[in-house]
């Protein structure tokens, strides 16, 4: 009885599994789409034109959507603005990874703590464990399952920030021969743009996007600070609001920032190549030094075994 119990539990999850993925697929398609054609509104069609497109959609994809749609709207409600509003701004900060909302992110750690566990207990009572071990292996399944999602989302934010450290030398170099040429800020912003392809270059296109919308220059740098967690681009951005209170001149500001960024970037460098010979010395002593000692020794110690 326990064991259908538990292989119902565990097809159940796995179907839930299932639909979420499926409900993360369809909504970045339709993100792609409203990207690719911001104009266009589902709400403006017409209702025979809606009717057109659900005769498009697979038959798996018209009954699923009510039913994700339905448990999203559950869980939604269940869901605090303060913990939705803290999801969302790790999702922003990993660079929103598969296009997940954070609705859409809590279903996800939910279904895992689900998935995971009820997978390793049956695994563990079909190989034949106890009962203490089953609780022990479910129990650390459990703690696995809720470590998996939140380290995926550190590991995604520090890779992020790690590949915009290394183009922050070039981006500042840019904005500052782009101002030198007496373009204003908000145009150097846009040479960058147009010049340079990577993480700086998407949030600076951000933050002038939200300048053009209306928003104080303040504000949208200080989102850029929010979504990259780069001491480096912080002393920048402050230098920069700074720099705009007081009247000073930001050619000067920023030349000196490159200066710093660039010093910074070659302690890293001097930083980690003395790592090296320490990194180096374990693989040595496992496995070059005893390779090397068969090698050197193996005759010599194979002519003394004969001789005695």
């Amino acid at each position: 009885m326990m064991i259908t119990i538990m292989y119902i539990a565990f097809f159940s999850t796995i179907t839930l599994l299932i639909m979420l993925l499926f409900s993360l697929y369809e909504n970045h398609e339709n993100r792609i789409k409203r990207k690719s054609n911001p104009l266009s509104d589902t709400d403006e069609l017409s209702e025979g034109e809606v009717k057109k497109e659900k005769k498009r959609q697979s038959l798996c994809k018209r009954l699923l959507s009510p039913i994700t749609n339905a448990i999203k709207i559950i869980f939604k409600l269940k869901l605090s603005s303060y913990k939705e509003s803290k999801i969302e701004v790790r999702l922003v900060q990993a660079g929103s990874p598969f296009g997940m909302s954070p609705l859409d992110f809590r279903l996800l750690q939910i279904l895992l703590v689900f998935i995971i566990p009820t997978l390793s207990g049956i695994l563990a009572k079909v190989s034949g464990a106890d009962t203490l071990s089953i609780v022990l292996i479910v129990a650390v399944s459990i703690v696995f399952s809720i470590t998996i999602p939140n380290y995926y989302l550190h590991m995604k934010s520090k890779q992020r920030s790690m590949s915009a450290l290394k183009e922050l030398p070039d981006v500042v170099d840019l904005l500052t021969v782009s101002l030198e040429a007496g373009l204003g800020f908000d145009s150097a912003l846009g040479k960058v743009i147009a010049k340079k392809n990577g993480i700086l270059a998407g949030e600076f296109h951000r933050c002038l996007e939200e300048i053009r919308l209306g928003k104080t220059r303040r504000d949208s740098l200080k989102g850029i600070q929010e979504r990259l967690l780069l001491d480096e681009l912080h002393s920048l951005i402050n230098s920069i609001l700074q720099a705009e209170k007081l009247g000073i001149s930001m050619v000067h500001i920023l030349r000196i920032q490159s200066h710093e960024i660039r010093q910074k970037r070659k302690q890293r460098a001097e930083e980690a190549a003395m790592k090296a010979p320490i990194k180096m010395l374990f693989p040595l002593v496992l496995f070059i030094f005893p390779s090397l000692f068969i090698v050197l020794l193996g005759p010599a110690l194979i002519q003394f075994l004969s001789i005695q």
